[in-house]
């Protein structure tokens, strides 16, 4: 059985990860994130994933590495993570009974021969209009600040979704289906 090393500091992907029963281990990517402001949002989550599975393979001779990049995109802007109670106050109230897309970026690099997969995938997601009230408490529980787009399906953020176009998985940090489906052309099998 090959390596496989998730290319993430995130605590959700590899919650993922661990959830379809695949062997691996975790390797930070060290990765600058600087955003290129003349990419599209797709483009940008696939070179930023991209970016991270490089900065970690140049430590591996053999093996496979998964990385990936997601944010939440509004009218063609990315909204990141939140840096103030006031960021996710805006970003929260933005986002406030509108649909958005959840874009995330992944790429799969076999070290050992080169291979290289990088690909974007975009789920809809459907917030609720909220109260002040439900932001304010909300912000209080500090789920938000650490968040892309300043809140968490997979937590208490889930209240906020009135529904979503796509892979639930995508929203948490990983489209586990088309994942699967790729690392299967490497060679890799999950079941």
């Amino acid at each position: 059985m090959r390596k496989i090393v998730l290319a993430s500091a995130s605590p959700r992907r590899k919650k993922l990860l661990e959830q379809i029963g695949l062997q691996f281990e975790v390797c930070v990517s060290n990765f600058d994130e600087k955003e290129g402001s003349n990419l599209t949002p797709h483009e940008l989550a696939k070179n930023l994933s991209l970016g991270k599975a490089k900065e970690v393979a140049s430590k591996y001779k053999n093996a496979i590495i998964i990385s990936a990049d997601t944010f939440v995109s509004f009218k063609g802007a990315i909204l990141s993570k939140p840096e103030t109670k006031e960021n996710a106050r805006q970003t929260l109230k933005l986002l406030s009974g509108r649909a958005h897309p959840i874009i995330t970026g992944f790429t799969i690099l076999d070290t050992r021969t080169g291979k290289t997969v990088s690909k974007s995938i975009e789920t809809k997601v459907y917030m609720k209009k909220l109260t002040d009230e439900e932001i304010e408490g909300y912000i209080k529980t500090g789920e938000p600040l650490d968040k892309a787009g300043a809140y968490g399906i997979q937590e208490r953020g889930a209240m906020f979704v009135e529904k979503i176009e796509g892979d639930y998985s995508n929203v948490v940090g990983l489209p586990l289906y088309e994942l699967v489906e790729e690392l299967k052309k490497f060679g890799i099998k999950v079941i």
